[in-house]
């Protein structure tokens, strides 16, 4: 009996996930040696200043495809949802570069306005950028292996919403983070 990708949504959703957020938490915690990865100081330079443009890109992708499902335009609602995606791959992929080769940036401002505003605000970023994940393969995975109408009998819109809002939060706050780290200080 040969297993099918929509069959196995959950499971592959998880795997994905797992394999993700070790990258992600690898990249972070440095056991991702540098030495893997190419070095291109100008463009690694250029990565937190690319990254805001994919956010402000991607959230208004999130808000067209949320909008888009709500008066029913399927098509237009996947694509707006593919393109959120594919952005933010870009992002995570240029994000985990940047962090391998220079590690997280450090916050130039004040002591006080970091402990009490940029690490709250990086804090929900990072949480909730951490639980779209799972859910974001999730939805992805019915929306890509699912006829449109076998999508109500699955969890694709519950669990569409919560990802998508969380989502939507998580890219606002990352363009918060952006601007305390490289505009405002």
């Amino acid at each position: 009996m040969a297993l099918r990708v929509k069959d196995q949504v959950l499971p592959l959703a998880t795997v994905f996930s797992l394999v993700s957020l070790a990258l992600v938490f690898g990249a972070v915690l440095g056991v991702v040696p540098a030495s893997l990865l190419p070095q291109a100081p100008a463009v690694v330079a250029a990565v937190p200043h690319l990254n805001a443009v994919i956010s402000l890109v991607a959230i208004p992708a999130i808000v067209v495809g949320w909008r888009a499902i709500r008066n029913g335009e399927i098509r237009r609602h996947r694509a707006a949802m593919l393109t959120a995606a594919v952005l933010f791959a870009a992002f995570l992929v240029l994000y985990l570069w940047k962090v391998v080769l220079e590690g997280p940036a450090a916050f130039p401002g004040a002591e006080t306005v970091y402990q009490f505003v940029y690490l709250p605000v990086l804090a929900i970023h990072i949480l909730l950028a951490v639980v779209c994940v799972p859910l974001l393969y999730y939805v992805l995975l019915i929306g890509l292996t699912h006829d449109v109408a076998e999508i109500p009998r699955t969890n694709h819109l519950r669990i569409g919403r919560v990802a998508a809002a969380l989502w939507l939060v998580s890219f606002v706050l990352g363009v918060v983070v952006y601007a305390m780290l490289y505009l405002v200080y």
